[in-house]
């Protein structure tokens, strides 16, 4: 049997001791991106012919505080200049409101004056025309002249926490829940309770009622005679106190009253008083009607 040829080995190359690390040395060796590379260097060529860039932001930054500074120094200089203007007007505009509230005062002490002139005027024609006595009872049933005595005091307050209902109107809510708000209504009902039941006069929180006021409401507020009034809404009477008193507890109105109290929260109060002043109702003239003595003719049909 032949015998093989024997098998030669072919000799190898010695391999690298870090060979199975190729990919660490490889970034080892080429720490950075070629691209970061490029940059570098484009840089370096562009700060041979100029300034470094660091310098040149440096003084860009420099320049932006110092304009920034220049306006704030401009605008507090500014400032300073017209302060005083600025004072001076304000001096103006609250001297020119002190002048007018006092002038304001003095021509309401004038249409006061003039009123009492008016009153005793009217007094002094009414009994001169025959009038006599009758003169001091239409002037209180007029409101035309102040008048004191004794009679009632009635206090009207809202509920302590009473909010506006629907549309601003407590009585217009589904629920009647949260009615405690004293209405126009309200005040229109008291007063006319308080004349039924024998009241010579009435004024609602210094206001002088008369056959010609009215109360009405503007949103929340209540107005007499155009003057809007806040709570609580105090109503001074004059008459028989403790008859009136009574009278009025026990009308319609009075019921209607204590019904808003035990209901809706409403805080009223009253009193009998021994001396109550109410003041005249401004604006008021006096008039008397004389009884005509000439015959009417009556047409023939």
């Amino acid at each position: 049997m032949p015998q093989q040829p024997p098998i030669r080995s072919t000799p190898t190359r010695p391999s690298r001791p870090d060979a199975s690390m190729f990919l660490l040395t490889n970034v080892m060796d080429h720490s950075l991106d070629d691209g970061y590379g490029e940059a570098a260097a484009r840089k370096k060529a562009e700060g041979a012919g100029g300034l470094p860039r660091t310098l040149s932001a440096k003084l860009g930054l420099a320049a932006g505080l110092v304009l920034a500074a220049l306006v704030v120094t401009v605008g507090a200089a500014q400032a300073r200049v017209a302060a005083p203007v600025v004072a001076k007007e304000r001096q103006e505009l609250i001297d020119r409101i002190d002048r007018e509230t006092a002038s304001a005062d003095k021509l309401e002490g004038s249409v006061d004056k003039l009123r009492d002139d008016v009153s005793a005027r009217q007094r002094e024609a009414l009994k001169k025309s025959g009038a006599g006595d009758r003169s001091e009872l239409v002037g209180v049933l007029s409101g035309a002249v102040a008048v004191h005595g004794p009679g009632v005091k009635l206090v009207v307050n809202d509920a302590k926490e009473a909010t506006s209902g629907g549309n601003g109107d407590p009585r217009e809510t589904s629920d009647f829940s949260d009615t405690g708000r004293v209405r126009d209504r309200d005040m229109q009902r008291v007063v006319n309770g308080l004349w039924e039941s024998g009241a010579e006069a009435v004024s609602i929180n210094g206001q002088r009622l008369t056959a010609l006021s009215a109360i009405r409401a503007a949103g929340d507020a209540i107005l007499v005679d155009n003057r809007p009034l806040v709570p609580p809404y105090t109503v001074l009477a004059v008459g028989d106190g403790k008859q009136l008193s009574t009278r009025f507890q026990d009308s319609v109105d009075g019921l209607y009253l204590h019904a808003l109290q035990e209901n809706y929260g409403i805080r009223t109060s009253i009193s009998v008083e021994s001396d109550l002043r109410l003041p005249a109702a401004p604006s008021v003239i006096v008039r008397t009607a004389q009884p005509s003595t000439e015959k009417t003719e009556k047409g023939t049909s």
